[in-house]
């Protein structure tokens, strides 16, 4: 058993069975999902359970100058979670209790380690729902969504994490215990702490309980596809879409790319002869029908080759599990692309104005293109959030040269069409760079300020954000 003062001191305040340092364990947590980011190797993973453990965590690695990197299911995609060599690993895992469900006040109030999809299970049986659904959300937990403040396909109509997040305690650099938040439908007092942590990537504090709101379940949904003869028709789909004022529940598209990959990798009998396909839903009830008529009439005179809608709910389901497919697809898609598995996807993340979407997906194309690499296309079109996936050869430095050289100019062109380096992923160590020339040097400096006021030591989360 490896020893060392830091060790022993965790051990004493978590016990053996929550102090881990067996090498391929760390291994193991040495990285998030995000392909080519850089990453260390932790010297030891700690399991707490409840906030007291963290605490102590917390103190420990103070006392001995080590950094602390939280960790949830590392299903990120932008090196949020990524370690850094020698640090202290808080995987809230472990911390995966329901505490509560109030069905009057809409609120439930979970501990870190729980899984999205395990949250929205159990406030369904009461009638209730718990909107944000990343695509990893049978796997991914609520204290990493509120970290990475992450969205999914729901966000065209209901918003991302943040706007369900009253309230979260959070343990700080220094070790003391802060709540934020309230309980209540309403609540202004004070500077918004709550929203100050979500989507802070654990560089303020260590989340270890969220207080979220809750809706009552949507009706079951109607579901549309909507087949275009090129991405740049799709995309002038969802700006008539928006500009007639219409909400559909879910509006994602597919490119060709996504649409060959999803097939080989799970044959559905998808069109993989069209250039893009619209996935688009109402949850409205008995309105639904007809606002579902509404979106195939938008997109037939935005050019749409074929609009069907699915014939129940089986085939509905299906098509949004093809959607949910997309990475992992993807991911096999680029591993048998080069020789030796050696493929690898540089995930983009940015999100444009509705009214620029065509333009984005064009200069998506030129860019694949100019810079000789393969680039397919899927996201959350109705706001906007595209995910451009670079296909590279990882053992080949000029292919991976040409793949970051292409990340860069498709941020470029994002933020030159009024847009966000980020949608939903986050920032973590793959977009440093570019938030800080989308917020410029006062933004960086308010971030800095606010960074060395709840952590001077640089103890959380090093390298991340900014």
């Amino acid at each position: 058993m490896a020893t060392s003062p830091l060790l022993d001191d965790l051990r004493a305040a978590l016990g053996p069975e929550a102090v881990l340092t067996d090498p391929d364990l760390l291994r193991g947590h040495e990285r998030d999902e995000a392909d080519l980011c850089a990453a260390g190797t932790p010297q030891v993973v700690t399991r707490p359970r409840s906030t007291e453990e963290v605490v102590a965590v917390i103190r420990a690695a103070g006392r001995h100058g080590v950094p602390v990197v939280p960790q949830g299911a590392r299903t990120g995609l932008a090196g949020a979670a990524n370690a850094v060599d020698g640090a202290v690993v808080i995987s809230t895992t472990a911390m995966d209790a329901i505490l509560e469900i109030d069905p009057v006040s809409r609120i439930a109030v979970v501990q870190p380690g729980v899984v999205n999809a395990a949250l929205t299970a159990a406030v369904g049986r009461q009638g209730l729902w718990y909107p944000p659904d990343p695509g990893s959300w049978e796997s991914s937990t609520i204290g990493g969504n509120v970290a990475t403040n992450a969205g999914g396909m729901c966000c065209v109509k209901y918003g991302v994490t943040t706007e369900y997040v009253l309230g979260l305690e959070a343990v700080l650099a220094s070790g003391e215990v802060l709540r934020t938040g309230r309980r209540t439908a309403k609540g202004v007092a004070g500077y918004d702490l709550t929203r100050l942590f979500v989507g802070s990537e654990g560089t303020l504090g260590v989340i270890t309980e969220v207080t979220v709101a809750l809706r009552p379940a949507p009706a079951e949904s109607l579901t549309l596809v909507a087949v275009f003869g090129s991405t740049a028709e799709a995309g002038e789909a969802v700006a008539r879409i928006a500009a007639q004022g219409l909400s559909p529940s879910l509006l994602e598209l597919l490119d060709r790319t996504h649409l060959l990959a999803i097939e080989a990798y799970r044959p559905m009998g998808l069109r993989t002869d069209a250039e893009a396909l619209l996935l688009a839903a109402a949850d409205t009830g008995a309105r639904a029908a007809a606002d579902l008529a509404e979106l195939a009439a938008v997109c037939e005179a935005a050019g749409a080759e074929e609009v069907y809608a699915a014939t129940d709910a089986v085939e509905a389901a299906a098509l949004l599990q093809a959607r949910r497919l997309a990475h992992p697809a993807m991911e096999k898609y680029a591993a048998d692309a080069y020789p030796g598995g050696n493929g690898g996807l540089i995930i983009d993340d940015l999100a444009v104005p509705r009214g620029a979407l065509a333009a984005l997906l064009d200069g998506v194309a030129r860019i694949a293109t100019e810079c000789g690499v393969p680039i397919g296309v899927v996201g959350h079109a109705g706001d906007g959030n595209m995910h451009p996936n670079i296909v590279v050869d990882r053992a080949d430095p000029a292919s991976l040269e040409r793949g970051r050289r292409a990340f860069d100019e498709i941020m470029r062109l994002g933020l030159d069409l009024g847009g966000t380096c980020t949608g939903e992923h986050g920032v973590g160590v793959l977009k440093r760079d570019w938030l800080a020339r989308e917020i410029g040097p006062v933004g960086v400096r308010v971030h800095q300020a606010i960074k060395a006021a709840l952590d001077p030591t640089g103890l959380l989360n090093p390298g991340k954000v900014l």
